[in-house]
Formats: structure tokens, C-alpha cells, sequence
């Protein structure tokens, strides 16, 4: 049986943060029961784009930090990385980890920060969708990945966690093709996790002090949820997780798959939880982003994928830009993977014949100009 540990935490202060976290891995059999002198450990933070912590797009320095201490104090090599989204260059991995706060972390600890943007090819033959993969370079310099990861809804997941978290470890704008490629929700998640059971982390942990919620993971709004979870299994992590704020994990694709494939259950009574309370801290009202709906129809229509994804197409959630707001930077069109997005007198225009709902331009928007909204089959709902 699984377990997951879950330790309240109200603050960001380093010294609660290290209380929890120290507890939460105890729970969990201690970080030296994974972790070995001289091993050299990926610390995989979400740094999706440049935004301080407070905003709580990225995992928050202070967990990262309070890790990196208790690798270091155990003999372990720890080096803080990502892959955001957009490009994967050391000029723009300069500037994301300054705005997240992860230079002041290394400054203090002493610990290295990733500027490895080299890629690599990988055979992955037990995958079920992807068979090989483009990987960081640096998964073939460390000894262990450790995933840690914030707690956020998604506009096209619905939810993400310590298992849409390790999508980083595809470099740059390979995880655009990724989205192309794999343009259906299903196929998409599947191969969300086929990247994870590739990574392999042998711990999951989850930044759940302050989260996000509605439209994220980058244009929703920060929620207190209180809490820091551990795992070894990151498929574990997220039906609790999900569960904690109150996602049905049935209704989380990356949890169907990994279900499909009896890596997990969507029930807690097959995971073994520890620490303090879940029913205490359990969140009953948290905002899911518009995008939900899709998940709805996949519920409806799950055996038959063709027809949901073309009522999806029609019926589901569309991006608008709002060019009040929009700055032109032209992220949107440059990250966009089937390329739908035109600039006309420097405003992005979206052609929705070619647009595949990955809602990338969302995500990656740095003024939160895209919103994404319901059709008028939803509203008759509303």
C-alpha cells in the first residue's frame, strides 16, 4: 500500500517549513531511506515562468531550500533545475530563477542551479505512448530525481502535480511538439505519465502552504490550503492531493491513466495516510478552472475518445485575448504548438480551426491577457 504523509504548515517561515518537511519525509521512512551520501539528486521545482514566489505560479523557495538543507546534511549533491516553458537557454533560466527566488536560495546553501540546456535522446521501450523521448542532459549527470511540486489547478489537466511536474524535464520547446503530437487529452496524459515513470523520482513532494486556484497554472489566484505532502509514489501524491481539494481524482486525466495502469487507485482507502488530519484540512470550495468541462465530457463520452474530443472542439472552452491587457510580446504566438495564433497590429488573433485547447498561451501569458471561457452550451448550466 502507498502512503502519503501530509504535516500542516501555515507559513513560509524556513523553520516551520523544515518542521513539516522533516516530519512529512520521517512519515515516509526518512530522506536517508532514498538518499545516499555523494549521490547527486535533481531537485525538479515547477519554475514555469518568471514570477515571484508570492504570485504561486512556482514552488516556493522556502521548501526548496529547507530540502536542499537536509540533502546536504545527509552527504547528498543537490542541483535545483527545470525546464519552463517557452525556451531553454541560460540567459532565460538567469532570469527565472531570480524572479522565483531560487539565485537567494543557492546563495545561501551553496547548491548548484542547473544551466545544462543540452538535450538528449532516450530509448523508453515499456512506454505506452512514448517509446522515446528528449530529455534534459542533465537526467544522465544525477543519481535521483526528487519532484517537488506546487499545487495548482491546470487549464488543460484540471489539476497538476508531482506527476504533470516532471513534463519539465522535457527541454524548451520539445514540449511543444509533445503537444502536438499528442493533441487529445488521453494521449497527452498518457504521455505524461510515461515521462514520469521514465524519471522515476524517488520522492514526490508537494508544496501545498498556499496554492492556486481557478484559472491556473499560471492565471489563477493564490488559495491557503496549509499543508506540505510527501511520497514515494508521485501517482499517490496526486489522488490525495486532488482529493485534499476536492478534485475528484476520477475527473484528473494524468490519475485515469495512471489508474489504467494500476499505478494507483482512485480511492484513499487504498493509500495510507499519515501525519496530521485530512479531513481537517480538506478544501471543499476551491475554484476549478472553466476548463473543467472538458473532463466532464470525457467522463460522459469515455468510451468513445473521438466523440469527446470532437464535442470538445465545439462545445468546450475557447481562449480569448484580451488586448487591454496584452503587451504584445508575442509569447503566445511564438509557444503556440500548431502554431494558431497571428499577430495583427501587434495583438494575437487565434484561428480555432487550428487551435488544439492545450491552452499554452494561458499558461504561458506573462499579464494574464488570455482568458479562457465557456461556450454557450456550458452557460445554459450557469
Amino acid at each position: 500500500m502507498d502512503k502519503v504523509s501530509l504535516i500542516k504548515c501555515n507559513s513560509y517561515e524556513l523553520d516551520q517549513v523544515e518542521y513539516a518537511l522533516e516530519n512529512s519525509l520521517k512519515l515516509n521512512g526518512g530522506l536517508e531511506n532514498y538518499i545516499k551520501p555523494g549521490m547527486k539528486i535533481l531537485v525538479k521545482c515547477n519554475l514555469l515562468m518568471k514570477k515571484k514566489p508570492e504570485e504561486c505560479t512556482t514552488t516556493h523557495p522556502a521548501v526548496v531550500e529547507a530540502l536542499v538543507n537536509k540533502l546536504k546534511a545527509i552527504g547528498a549533491i543537490p542541483i535545483i533545475g527545470d525546464s519552463p516553458g517557452g525556451l531553454f537557454t541560460p540567459r532565460l533560466l538567469r532570469g527565472i530563477y531570480s524572479a522565483t527566488g531560487m539565485t537567494d536560495v543557492a546563495q545561501r546553501t551553496g547548491v548548484e542551479l542547473n544551466f545544462n540546456t543540452n538535450s538528449m535522446e532516450v530509448s523508453f521501450p515499456e512506454g505506452k505512448i512514448v517509446k522515446k523521448l528528449t530529455v534534459m542532459e542533465l537526467l544522465q549527470e544525477v543519481d535521483a530525481v526528487i519532484t517537488v511540486a506546487k499545487l495548482k489547478t491546470h487549464g488543460m489537466t484540471l489539476y497538476t502535480g508531482a506527476v504533470k511536474n516532471l513534463f519539465g524535464v522535457i527541454p524548451g520547446m520539445t514540449k511543444a511538439e509533445y503537444h502536438l503530437r499528442m493533441n487529445k487529452i488521453e494521449d497527452f496524459s498518457d504521455a505524461l505519465v510515461d515521462i514520469c515513470e521514465y524519471a522515476k523520482p524517488v520522492l514526490s513532494i508537494m508544496d501545498g502552504v498556499v496554492g492556486m486556484e481557478g484559472d491556473g497554472p499560471s492565471a489563477g489566484v493564490p488559495r491557503k490550503i496549509g499543508a506540505i505532502l510527501a511520497s514515494s509514489s508521485p501517482h499517490a501524491l496526486d489522488v490525495v492531493c486532488a482529493s485534499l481539494v476536492g478534485i475528484e481524482p476520477e475527473r484528473v486525466p494524468t490519475i485515469q491513466r495512471a489508474v489504467e495502469r494500476g499505478l494507483c487507485s482512485y480511492s484513499l482507502d487504498d493509500i495510507k495516510l499519515l501525519g496530521d488530519s485530512f479531513d481537517e484540512l480538506r478544501i471543499d470550495d476551491f475554484k476549478l478552472p472553466v476548463t473543467g468541462e472538458i473532463s466532464f465530457l470525457h467522463r460522459v463520452f469515455g468510451s468513445n475518445s473521438k466523440l469527446a474530443s470532437l464535442l470538445n472542439h465545439h462545445l468546450g472552452p475557447k481562449p480569448y485575448f484580451n488586448h487591454d491587457k496584452c503587451i504584445g510580446c508575442r509569447d503566445c504566438q511564438r509557444y503556440c504548438p500548431p502554431q494558431a495564433i497571428e499577430m495583427i497590429n501587434k495583438k494575437p488573433v487565434v484561428d480555432l480551426k487550428k487551435c488544439i485547447r492545450c491552452y499554452c498561451c494561458q499558461e504561458l501569458c506573462p499579464k494574464k491577457a488570455v482568458e479562457i471561457r465557456r461556450s454557450w452550451f456550458f452557460k445554459m448550466f450557469k
